[in-house]
């Protein structure tokens, strides 16, 4: 039913990408010599070999990205410009794009999925240049040829900055870490190890006592992979020549092509009014934290004290200490009492199997919807050195049902980096890495129970880019509901139930300086966008990131940071001129999550509303009409506001 995971022989994999790359190209020669093309003789079959190229390169990029090595590096480096030019030979067909224009005029009665497949790829080829001069299209090949090439370099020196930097520290360094840090942290020969792995970072940006020591490991955060600041120049100018290759005034504009929001004004005024909210209640935050540190005898906080003040306040003002509730959520049964919330909330089930896996801490499930085997599911949650840090869902195979009538199962990844299990002590979570392992689910969900028969427009295929977030964000705020904590937090020695009082602290605490949380946000995103409406120059990036700092941060970094060169997500994870999704999709998500909220969080039968109208649609549909189709209406931006604690 499923196929195998098989973790090693890279070349042999390396091989089956390039041979599947040209027998799709003479299988599509094939294709264009049907008579009466009609989708089904046509776009079915076309659907289904793209689809299985796309697999077998996940496969690939999956390794690269959760068994990084020398070997993986270099096939996948090797790989990136024969797949863009592939991919950019395949946008160009005038042959393809024809039959498809054919098609679509021709059969006028398709169902909703085939007509959105059609006109999602009709719009993807004209995106791709086609009907572009020769020589036009021979530019834009290579310009999104070298755009690969540099995003992967820009990914590989933040990883190899990231591996490359370590603070080895004394007993005397490391007072006021909690015990299970200290545990994490500590070598054989009695050191302590601390790196810019973000769950090794963070322990010590927050508990770390000695602030020489915070302010080695944030200049080391923040200015890693300097090399990576021509790179972003050069990616900025090749966005802009696409943008006008294609007709439009900017990479922005182009970006926004396939997202909902139609305008980078539209997204610029969007940030700005949520930016007007919470800016003057994330002054308040910030003087609050800087009272509390001057009462510590603390006068001037700089942003490698912020964390560790902020979390000392927290701790003041509602007694919550992240750390007493990691006892309570052991990794495994935090796993189990999360397939039991999603029973109780979705009427779904997970079936744990024996398969073969990339790594022995890696679990495998399938999921199982009214008796029915729907689709298999990869947990790989554990720090590893040659992982790439964060948190991610990765799509391996669709739902979707080929020519023959034949049905495939999708499979999905879910990938973080929690802290590892020693010898002494099972991974134990923070309440964050539950909220991020509700989060990626979301997104595995919105994958795995599709029920769209098209691979193009299932799950989250087709899925507009500021509105994908919107299952993830959606699930993650379950995290803090008692109903749903009471489900699996559980002392891992003595398996008491964790204490009312702390579960209330916990709600108390959730949005406990998230206006700050909201403008750091709003920061990235208007940045994004607006470096994206220019073709700036490395020190006129700088200057764009200090006016948005001006307009919408209260906190303000020294001179010498240089996030800009780590922000993957916007030069090498497909956010460019769409960070501000997080915060789009976060508005549909709002709304959804109250929605259950206020019929007591369990109600299977809106929840199936919910499943049968968002989850199981995938991209077959526009995400607004989505979601008006489970909501009744548009969302409204009281429930973001109330998510995160401002008021309206």
């Amino acid at each position: 039913m499923f196929p195998e995971f098989q973790s090693d022989n890279l070349p042999k994999k390396e091989s089956a990408i390039l041979e599947k790359m040209e027998s799709n190209k003479e299988f599509i020669q094939t294709l264009l010599k049907i008579d009466k093309p009609t989708f089904q003789n046509f776009a079915k079959p076309y659907q289904r070999i793209q689809t299985e190229l796309s697999d077998l390169v996940t496969e690939i990029s999956h390794l690269n990205s959760v068994k990084n090595n020398d070997e993986s590096q270099t096939i996948y480096s090797r790989l990136l410009p024969k797949l863009s030019e592939y991919y950019t030979d395949l946008g160009q067909n005038e042959d393809i794009f024809a039959t498809l224009l054919k098609i679509q005029s021709s059969e006028k009665d398709q169902n909703h999925e085939a007509s959105k497949v059609l006109e999602n790829e009709i719009r993807d080829f004209r995106l791709s240049g086609v009907g572009l001069n020769s020589d036009t299209k021979n530019t834009l090949k290579e310009i999104r040829i070298r755009q690969s090439d540099l995003s992967n370099q820009f990914s590989q020196n933040v990883l190899n900055a990231t591996n490359a930097f370590a603070l080895y520290l004394s007993e005397g360094d490391v007072v006021g870490l909690p015990e299970s840090e200290k545990i994490s942290a500590k070598q054989d020969d009695g050191t302590y190890k601390f790196t810019l792995h973000f769950p090794s970072y963070i322990a010590y940006m927050t508990y770390g006592e000695n602030r020489e020591i915070r302010k080695k490991l944030y200049d080391g955060y923040c200015t890693r992979a300097p090399e990576n600041g021509k790179l972003m120049e050069e990616i900025l100018e090749l966005r802009d020549k696409e943008a006008k290759l294609l007709g439009f005034p900017t990479f922005s504009h182009l970006s926004l092509a396939t997202k909902v929001a139609d305008t980078p004004e539209q997204v610029i005024d969007f940030l700005d009014h949520l930016a007007k909210k919470a800016k003057p209640i994330a002054l308040q935050e910030l003087n609050e934290i800087k009272n509390f540190a001057k009462k510590l005898g603390h006068e001037d906080i700089e942003p490698w004290d912020l964390t560790f003040y902020s979390e000392k306040l927290k701790k003041e003002s509602f007694s919550y200490d992240e750390e007493i509730y990691r006892p309570y959520l052991e990794k495994e049964t935090v796993i189990s009492g999360t397939f039991q919330f999603l029973e109780k909330l979705l009427g779904i089930q997970f079936q744990q199997v024996d398969t073969p896996v990339w790594e022995p801490s890696v679990l495998c499930y399938n999921l199982v919807v009214e008796g029915e085997i729907r689709s298999r599911l990869y947990l790989d949650l554990e720090v590893r050195t040659e992982k790439k840090g964060g948190a991610w869902m990765h799509n391996w195979k669709p739902h979707f049902q080929d020519e023959t009538g034949k049905t495939e199962l999708p499979v999905a990844f879910v990938v973080a980096s929690f802290p590892k299990a020693t010898s002494t002590q099972p991974s134990l979570l923070r309440p964050s890495d539950v909220v991020t392992l509700f989060h990626e689910l979301g997104h595995a969900l919105h994958h795995l129970l599709s029920r769209v028969k098209e691979a193009f427009v299932s799950g989250v295929n087709g899925v507009e880019w500021d509105a994908v977030e919107f299952p993830s964000q959606f699930l993650e705020n379950f995290a803090y509901e008692p109903k749903v904590l009471e489900l699996f937090a559980k002392h891992y020695q003595t398996k008491e139930p964790i204490p009312n009082s702390y579960i209330e602290t916990m709600v108390k605490a959730k949005n406990f300086m998230s206006a700050m949380g909201v403008v750091r946000q709003l920061e990235f995103a208007k940045f994004d966008m607006l470096i994206h409406k220019e073709k700036p120059s490395e020190s006129r990036v700088q200057e764009i990131l200090d006016q948005v700092r001006k307009e919408v941060c209260v906190v303000f970094p020294p001179a010498y940071n240089k996030f800009q060169n780590s922000f993957t997500h916007i030069f090498a994870g497909g956010y460019a001129a769409g960070y501000y999704s997080y915060k789009w999709a976060e508005l549909l998500s709002a709304n959804a999550y109250y929605s259950f909220v206020d019929r007591g969080v369990f109600d299977l039968e809106h929840a199936a509303h919910f499943r049968k109208t968002v989850l199981e649609k995938g991209g077959s549909a526009s995400a607004m009409d989505l979601f008006r189709d489970f909501y009744g209406r548009d969302p409204e931006i009281d429930a973001l506001l109330r998510l995160n604690g401002i008021a309206a």
